[in-house]
């Protein structure tokens, strides 16, 4: 598990640092992880997430805008399987997710608004690797992101 607190980094990064908007939920099996970030935008369609999760995830961190939606998850326990299995350090989503007992369980990181119990379409919408904008704070494909109890940080750069 990497050790770092997104409080330290804040106060000794202050300049290099973006916190995402408080109201991001753990569901994932680890609180606290981090990694060069890999973007998707989706709009209650997963087929780009599941794309993603099946390649290597390299230590990196999927950040979803998911468009704030609140009408069915993007992410469930299969998918939360597959990124551990494929290396993915967490997903935050800005949005929903379901399956939440599989996620509790599953050995990555998941951060999301709210839980939903209604999947979501699958047409193969979206666009991968640009800037999105998750809780206030853009996060560029690359930039790292740091999650723990306490918060989402962001950096274009490894700050540990």
């Amino acid at each position: 598990m990497p050790t770092f607190a997104t409080t330290d980094l804040c106060d000794d990064h202050e300049d290099e640092t973006s916190v995402i908007h408080p109201g991001l939920v753990h569901f994932g099996g680890r609180h606290r992880f981090c990694g060069p970030a890999h973007t998707l935008k989706i709009f209650e369609d997963n087929s780009l997430v599941r794309a993603a999760l099946e390649g290597p995830g390299e230590g990196k961190v999927l950040v979803i805008d998911a468009g704030g939606s609140r009408r069915c998850a993007v992410v469930g326990g299969n998918l939360a399987v597959l990124a551990a299995e494929n290396d993915w350090a967490g997903i935050v989503v800005w949005g929903c997710v379901r399956d939440c007992d599989e996620l509790a369980v599953a050995a990555t990181g998941v951060l999301a608004l709210a839980a939903h119990p209604r999947r979501s379409v699958k047409r193969g919408e979206g666009q991968s690797e640009l800037p999105v904008v998750i809780g206030g704070v853009s996060v560029t494909p690359g930039d790292w992101v740091y999650a723990d109890h306490d918060g989402v940080v962001v950096s274009p750069r490894d700050l540990r």
